[in-house]
């Protein structure tokens, strides 16, 4: 493939506008503003996010999905010995990134993260379909697999196992990402992007506007 095929991809930012005068003094106030935009939009998985982590001075970059929001913070789960459950125990700093293209919006969060309660974890889980459970049972998250057909037999076997009522693993849960720094961007003509920059000081949240 040729470079124009990259270079030529363009798009005009046309469709909204990020003023100071109209923004939220709190960010999470903000960020469940635009969701809920994304929401009435029908932007497709809204709750959709990268989350990046950085093991051996290393960044990791995957996509989950957003479980919770508040004042604290960020909430999604995971298997705790995965890759980035483990990347998350030797290095709590990590960074989330939300892309609305119907929109023509992201958002940046950098911020530090803890697992969230037990009892927290099993609410959530025990409100999961069926075969989600089964599926966080019988994945052995990140590790090799020799084929295809052994992880749908192991699927089958803990179907077998719990035919109802799956126990949420001990290794499985939520994190929280308490957030220290959130960016807005608006995407605009000419490329003259809405950058609001919420940065986190003893407490209290101020904003700037940056260059695009």
């Amino acid at each position: 493939m040729g470079f124009g095929a990259y270079e030529n991809l363009r798009k005009d930012y046309n469709k909204f506008e990020l003023l100071d005068s109209k923004i939220d003094k709190n960010p999470i106030n903000q960020f469940e503003l635009w969701f809920s935009e994304s929401l009435q939009s029908e932007v497709e998985e809204p709750n959709a996010m990268a989350i990046s982590t950085v093991s051996n001075n290393i960044p990791s970059t995957r996509i989950v999905l957003l479980k919770g929001v508040s004042q604290n913070g960020f909430i999604f789960y995971t298997n705790y010995d995965s890759e980035k459950g483990l990347a998350i125990e030797n290095n709590p700093n990590v960074s989330l990134l939300f892309f609305w293209d119907k929109l023509h919006r992201q958002i940046r969060i950098n911020g530090t993260i803890q697992k969230i309660s037990r009892s927290q974890s099993v609410q959530y889980f025990d409100s999961r379909p069926y075969e989600s459970k089964i599926g966080a049972l019988a994945s052995n998250q990140s590790k090799v697999a020799a084929s295809r057909e052994e992880i749908e037999n192991r699927f089958k076997d803990f179907k077998t196992r719990y035919p109802e009522n799956p126990p949420c693993p001990e290794n499985w849960g939520g994190f929280i990402v308490e957030p220290t720094k959130i960016e807005f961007w608006q995407g605009r003509t000419g490329r003259l992007h809405d950058r609001i920059v919420y940065e986190k000081n003893n407490l209290e949240w101020s904003t700037k506007r940056l260059y695009p």
